[in-house]
């Protein structure tokens, strides 16, 4: 008998790590990273979902087709784990229609009026598909494309998935071969963290961002207007009717858009403001109190009845902060759940729309022998 209870347990083990080989493949550290196949997609490019863990309970999928985040799982105040992001359970509904969800954007993330801009004397054409504007990098943007793996690796101070993409001079009409690359980290203290950089051959413009629609009740249970958003902002970019900038930077404070205090997305999100109607509620950049390129805590939002949030910090001047306006109930995703109007929300960090033809803006220029180096952190907590 003594024998049978020394090599049950060493039997369990085999068996256990052989389930977990099964099923997911181990990079490194097989307790904060695995990775899986996701299919292929309409071209015939083999896709791979990565998981990465920590064990505060946290874990986040994502993979390399558009560098998605897909799922995003945290506990709440009783410590039962849900999904905290939009999204679908294949590749294939990816594919066939998604408003951006969990994508990285690029090249230029949010609008770019008539799809024209000119540079060094040159102007060039893209795209345009939103009201008669480029948006999200085009056509064929970064949310659509089979990214390389460069890293997947993971340990007990946490996870990491680096990815890497080469977008070629005159893709999506723009210049310069540029190489970009991007890391997603999961730290211990559960921080979502998300480093962009970027290089090129030919002065081009660029505003790299991420997609993801948060909705805090964890699964999608209900929309996020109970949800209390505060945003150290205290500019606004406004917006024609298009939600093209019209070069004004707008105060905040006591209007609509005036975050510097926590506010239920309820309170105002219908109010009768003129930027409010021409987003249909919450669609529109506003500029943090920063200093340029500092990396600073800039927002929070709590979901009262969860107790989840999330703490925004980042590197760049503005976050464009969306509720989700045009889901009309013609996308359904995980769990069965219709995604209607407000279904989710976004904080999109970057540098403002259409800035190639605002000079006054901050530049979004990038030259030959520059860096671009952007870095934002999601921090969940309950």
């Amino acid at each position: 008998m003594k024998k049978i209870a020394i090599w049950l347990p060493i039997a369990f083990l085999c068996i256990q790590n052989l389930s977990i080989s099964l099923f997911a493949k181990p990079i490194k550290g097989p307790m904060s990273l695995t990775s899986k196949p996701f299919g292929k997609t309409q071209a015939g490019e083999a896709v791979t979902l990565y998981t990465l863990k920590n064990k505060s309970g946290m874990e986040v999928q994502i993979m390399n087709y558009g560098g998605i985040i897909t799922k995003i799982l945290c506990p709440d105040k009783n410590n039962k784990i849900e999904d905290v992001v939009l999204g679908y359970e294949t590749l294939q509904e990816y594919e066939k229609g998604s408003p951006y969800f969990g994508a990285l954007i690029g090249r230029y993330g949010n609008r770019i009026a008539k799809g024209k801009f000119s540079l060094d004397g040159k102007n060039y054409e893209l795209y345009t598909q939103n009201m008669g504007n480029h948006l999200h990098g085009g056509k064929v943007g970064f949310d659509k494309v089979v990214w390389k793996v460069l890293a997947a690796e993971g340990d007990d101070k946490g996870s990491k998935l680096v990815l890497s993409y080469l977008s070629k001079d005159g893709e999506e009409g723009y210049p310069g071969n540029l190489q970009v690359q991007v890391t997603y980290t999961l730290s211990p203290a559960n921080e979502l963290g998300i480093e962009y950089k970027a290089t090129t051959d030919k002065a081009t413009v660029l505003n790299l961002s991420n997609h993801t629609y948060f909705n805090l009740s964890g699964n999608a249970k209900r929309d996020v207007t109970g949800h209390q958003v505060q945003l150290n902002a205290n500019k606004l970019v406004a917006v024609d009717e298009t939600l093209i900038p019209t070069g004004e930077l707008v105060d905040v404070k006591g209007g609509a858009f005036d975050f510097l205090q926590p506010h239920l997305i309820s309170e105002r999100v219908d109010a009768d403001d003129i930027q409010i109607k021409r987003g249909g509620g919450y669609d529109h950049c506003v500029v943090f109190d920063k200093a340029p390129g500092v990396f600073a805590k800039v927002g929070k939002v709590v979901d009262p009845v969860s107790g989840r949030s999330i703490e925004l910090s980042t590197s760049e001047p503005a976050t464009q902060f969306y509720t989700g306006n045009f889901l009309n109930g013609t996308y359904t995703g995980k769990y069965g759940v219709n995604y209607t109007k407000r279904m989710g929300f976004c904080l999109e960090t970057e540098h403002f729309p259409d800035s190639p033809n605002h000079p006054s803006f901050p530049s979004t220029v990038l030259r030959p022998g520059q860096t671009y180096a952007s870095k934002t952190v999601y921090q969940f907590a309950h």
